[in-house]
Formats: structure tokens, C-alpha cells, sequence
């Protein structure tokens, strides 16, 4: 369930870089699939997820996320928490989030909720093309501690426009996404 969270979070935190920076205020729509092996279950769902830029360094973060695991349930998880950036070259960004995480009906895993921290790269590899990646860990109230690594691509159709895959693995669990997200400026 825990592992599941960090992959939505995960994929909140990428984002598009425009010629002269990153944008870090986005709405986002996904559809991703996940797969737990301990229970041999596998699932697919939709999610919005967004950010908003309050200054020039830090940003609201925000999400929804549902799975559907067929005769296993469906799962539904929230998440909001504030996020920090800084440049460390024109070409690539540092970001830190921490957050507050909600989680229901993942198979094999009880309904919980707890706080986590994410740290990653935003980088341009050419102005239509953004890569991330980063490391997130998840204090859960009841299931303890989960730390699991991912990243992604995002393809920049025009500086409002942009679809992207990403992945997370985090022990059992492997996840991945395709997104469009639209920016709503600087």
C-alpha cells in the first residue's frame, strides 16, 4: 500500500522544463498500471495530480490516485505536501518534498497513512525533452518505514503541453505511468 503512495508521489514530482527554466505550477492527468507481487495482484488506474508554484522556490503538491485490482478492490490515495527546488546548473534542478499520505484498499496491505520525504534531479537533455528521478521514503502510522527509487521522461509538445512515461520499484511493487500534463506559467 505504502509502496504504491510513493509511486504516485513520485510521479507528481516530475515535471517540464520551458527554454529558460523549469515550471513548477501543472495540472496532471495519468493512467498507470501496478503490479504487488506479494499478493500477486495487479491493477490499473487514473489520476490527477498538480502543483503550484508559491515562490520562486517552493511549491504546493497535491494528488489523487485510484487502482482497480479487479476482484481485489479498488484503492484510492490522496496526497498534499509541500515541495522546494533550487537550480544547480541552467540545465538541472534539485527538488525536496515532504508530504502527508492517505491510502485505502491496496490489496493485502491495511488502510493507512503517514508522512514522507522525497529527493530528486529535474534535468533538460534538450528543449523537448526533460528526464527525473529520485528517491522517496514513507513513515507509515501503522506499517513502518518504505523507501523506493523511480524516475521518468516527459516529451514537451509545445511550453503548456507536455506527456510523459514513469516507473517506480520498490520491493515488490513495480509501477508505471503514461501522463499529459498542462502548465499554467512560471
Amino acid at each position: 500500500m505504502k509502496r504504491l503512495l510513493v509511486v504516485f508521489s513520485l510521479m507528481a514530482m516530475s515535471g517540464l522544463a520551458f527554454a529558460d527554466g523549469f515550471s513548477y505550477t501543472y495540472a496532471q492527468a495519468n493512467y498507470g498500471t501496478v503490479d504487488i507481487d506479494s499478493v500477486s495482484v495487479d491493477g490499473d488506474g487514473l489520476g490527477l495530480n498538480g502543483s503550484f508554484g508559491i515562490t520562486d522556490s517552493l511549491n504546493i503538491v497535491g494528488g489523487w490516485q485510484t487502482a482497480d485490482f479487479d476482484a481485489a478492490g479498488e484503492a484510492d490515495i490522496l496526497r498534499l505536501g509541500l515541495g522546494v527546488h533550487t537550480p544547480i546548473t541552467e540545465m538541472m534542478d534539485v527538488t525536496a518534498s515532504v508530504f502527508y499520505l492517505d491510502v485505502e484498499g491496496i490489496p493485502g496491505r491495511a488502510d493507512d497513512g503517514g508522512f514522507g520525504l522525497k529527493v530528486g534531479l529535474r534535468a533538460k537533455v534538450s528543449s523537448m525533452i526533460e528526464v527525473n528521478a529520485g528517491v522517496t521514503y514513507v513513515d507509515f502510522s501503522t506499517r513502518g518505514v518504505d523507501t523506493g527509487f523511480g524516475g521518468g521522461v516527459l516529451y514537451n509538445f509545445t511550453d503548456m503541453f507536455s506527456v510523459g512515461l514513469s516507473g517506480e520499484w520498490i520491493d515488490d511493487v513495480s509501477t508505471f505511468s503514461l501522463s499529459g500534463r498542462v502548465y499554467f506559467g512560471k
